[in-house]
């Protein structure tokens, strides 16, 4: 077995299973998953969202503020949190809305948030009215001492968009989305970063242009981390032949050269962490014409089996994986002491092969493109609290 547990972190009583060429992995940390609760139980609930991520190694669960009714309440916060941890067997952690109602205009109650224990603000890829507005309400939550979570996104060029602007995009008929609605709006972010000086994490970046204005601002020593989606490492746009809903996710699968920037990103540390961006859908949402369904993927049963792949593909090393799903997203979410303390572990077996089928996936949501494909790697147990 492979001991890739830190030092600090207690080892499980193991005596009674085989490990033979298993991985001990202390537990996974999501910076950004919707679980669909409050508003949207149909797609699915703290419960099964929850219970899904805990069997697939994940105890700690970041969720963005735009759900319904958006969290820009810190007294919501408390209960939020125990119906997680009860019902799913999760630590869920919430980012509040930077705006009011997110709607980009006035600040939101960033005191109250806060003392709610929100662990970072954001718009959650909401347009800002204008750009004094995005500064102001940066410097307002910089004096909290607040991180800013941010989904770059000019909506100017992505607005009706549904696809990577490129050869599938055109071949299908479908509104693209071109690679600077992203790197317009993070190269702008980044300039308000440095004006301000707030700390900035940088959720699910996509394209090659990215990577390198991120490389810049490290290299600058602005405070900013990013992170990428599992899909993004392992699917292109050339996954929407033929209409595949199951692969329409917004931000948009982009292009090979765009993968392999964020691949070798990942590798030399460029890109901090690696989200699931777990959006669970009903059935309903995906049955009708391409452009009219609903983005999204569910990600937690297939997220450890991704993973797994990036390390057999030589992406990764297994303690790199530890870094970008474990230790460096608890980092990035200021929740390193509370991780420590409550410890626990993954057991995974990176060779076991399985189904992708709608009866092994425990998330609600069986929206994949992955669906009745045959996957390696798989968390064979679960040691938490």
């Amino acid at each position: 077995m492979l001991n890739l547990l830190p030092q600090s972190f207690k080892q499980p009583d193991l005596s009674n299973k085989n490990t033979a060429g298993h991985w001990l992995l202390p537990p996974l940390v999501d910076l950004c998953a919707r679980l669909r609760e409050p508003g949207q139980q149909h797609h699915g609930t703290l419960q099964s969202e929850g219970m899904a991520a805990r069997n697939n190694g994940f105890l700690h669960v970041v969720i963005p503020p735009d759900t319904d009714p958006i969290l820009e309440n810190g007294s919501l916060f408390k209960g939020l949190r125990e119906r997680a941890w009860y019902d799913g067997g999760i630590h869920l952690h919430i980012l509040g809305a930077l705006t009011e109602g997110l709607a980009g205009r006035n600040p939101a109650n960033v005191a109250g948030l806060k003392q709610g224990g929100c662990i970072a603000v954001t718009n959650a890829g909401r347009p800002f009215a204008n750009d004094m507005v995005m500064l102001r309400t940066l410097e307002y939550a910089a004096t909290f001492g607040l991180k800013v979570f941010f989904y770059p996104n000019e909506p100017s060029l992505s607005e009706g968009g549904v696809a990577h602007e490129g050869y599938i995009a055109s071949f299908h008929g479908l509104q693209g989305i071109p690679w600077i609605a992203e790197t317009v709006a993070l190269s702008k972010q980044l300039l308000m970063v440095e004006e301000t000086g707030i700390s900035a994490h940088f959720s699910q970046l996509t394209t090659k242009s990215s990577v390198e204005l991120i490389a810049w601002a490290k290299n600058k020593g602005l405070p900013v981390t990013c992170d990428v989606a599992m899909h993004q490492l392992h699917l292109t746009d050339d996954s929407l032949e033929g209409f595949n809903s199951l692969a329409y996710v917004l931000p948009p699968l982009r292009s090979n050269t765009d993968q392999q920037a964020l691949r070798n990103g990942l590798a030399d540390g460029t890109i901090d962490a690696i989200c699931s961006h777990h959006e669970p859908l009903a059935d309903t949402a995906k049955q009708a014409p391409f452009a009219e369904t609903r983005p999204g993927i569910s990600n937690f049963d297939t997220f450890m089996s991704l993973a797994c792949k990036l390390v057999e593909e030589g992406v990764l090393t297994p303690n790199q994986l530890v870094e970008k799903i474990c230790i460096n997203p608890a980092k990035i979410a200021g929740i390193s002491d509370e991780y420590q303390q409550i410890q626990g572990s993954v057991l995974i077996d990176p060779n076991q092969c399985w189904q992708v089928n709608r009866q092994s996936m425990l998330s609600n949501g069986k929206n994949t493109p992955f669906i009745d494909q045959t996957l390696k790697g798989k968390v064979v147990g679960t040691f938490f609290d």
